[in-house]
């Protein structure tokens, strides 16, 4: 499914007060992170990840991973954070 723009409009303000709830850091996206995004992601619908400046992954790169492994949207991608969501 994908999100047509007024849609992806209407998440993007839903999310834009949103502080970000999980980090990506040093480490690689496993499956323990992949879990926890899936868990939260099923209880909230939409959140917001922060890669940070040491990261192997850059933010687009990490949202296209996480989307794949847990079969969700990417609403948005700005600066070091990026919007998911699935209904």
């Amino acid at each position: 499914m994908s999100l047509t723009s007024k849609q992806r409009a209407a998440l993007r303000g839903a999310a834009n007060t949103m502080d970000p709830v999980y980090q990506i850091g040093k480490g690689e996206i496993d499956e323990t992170l992949i879990q926890g995004i899936a868990d939260c992601i099923a209880a909230r619908e939409l959140i917001k990840v922060k890669v940070l400046e040491n990261s192997e992954y850059d933010p687009r790169q990490a949202a296209d991973i996480l989307c794949e492994a847990v079969g969700c949207e990417c609403v948005q991608v700005i600066g070091r954070k990026f919007v998911l969501f699935k209904q």
